[in-house]
């Protein structure tokens, strides 16, 4: 089972590379870098979600020879979300899940206020909003030289996000959320729209970086959603400091 995974505004997709061995082996974890990051700091940034979209599908359906699930969290979520459309729309087979992370649903998305590009100032001050970056990365004029051009980029994608009805996915869509973040229960539950399948919602204890505070549990819960998906079987472990909630199909 290949795992295609996309980074969160103003990251590299190399943050997954450690769920490599965090995952079960059969679980094979591809981290999905966009232009202008990583591997590909040479190639142009992005600004607009549904060229890369298109991008990283064509990419994605060169390497798909077998069972995949794709996951994304925050700006992730959203092009992964499109990234599934355009696969399907060039004839890909569905994935076995579409897991999104710590965004509303796109349905829900309201932009507007990244349409412009940001100072340097509005960026430190999201950045600080998110609780994902450490005081001492802020302060770094180096680093933040480096990452805020990137960071730009990313939210102007978020400006230019238009959400586009379509056919629900065929494929179960599994979300996730943090327990403190801004993202709203409601706007999380609004994703079982966007599926004609299975639907399963999981609130983490956390903000909007639950996926670096909470992984263990995280990965515990991708690993077997993907385990049933797959007919395998997988230890699992469920805390008791988050809900879940299940569509009827999945009761």
């Amino acid at each position: 089972m290949r795992l295609f995974c996309l980074p969160y505004s103003g990251g590299s997709a190399m943050f997954y590379a450690r769920w490599r061995r965090l995952l079960p082996a059969w679980i094979d974890v591809r981290p999905v870098e966009w232009p202008g990051r990583g591997a590909r700091m040479d190639e142009p940034l992005a600004t607009d979600p549904r060229v890369l979209a298109s991008q990283l599908a064509a990419e994605i359906h060169a390497r798909l020879d077998g069972p995949y699930a794709l996951f994304g969290h925050s700006l992730g979520a959203l092009i992964g979300f499109e990234v599934t459309h355009s696969l399907l729309d060039r004839g890909a087979p569905a994935p076995a899940i579409f897991f999104g992370s710590g965004t509303e649903a796109p349905a829900l998305r309201d932009g507007s206020k990244w349409r412009l590009p940001l100072s340097d100032e509005a960026l430190l001050r999201e950045m600080r909003n998110l609780q994902g970056t450490p005081d001492e990365a802020l302060a770094n004029s180096e680093l933040m030289r480096s990452a805020l051009p990137v960071l730009r980029a990313d939210f102007l994608m978020c400006g230019a996000y238009t959400y586009r009805p379509r056919r629900p996915l065929p494929c179960p869509v599994h979300i996730f959320g943090g327990v403190d973040d801004e993202t709203s229960r409601p706007s999380l539950e609004a994703w079982q729209q966007e599926t004609s399948a299975e639907f399963a919602l999981d609130m983490l204890p956390g903000h909007h970086f639950f996926i670096h505070t909470q992984q263990a549990e995280l990965l515990d819960l991708i690993g077997s959603a993907l385990a049933r998906q797959s007919g395998r079987s997988i230890g699992s472990h469920w805390s008791k400091d988050h809900e879940r909630i299940l569509s009827p199909a999945t009761r």
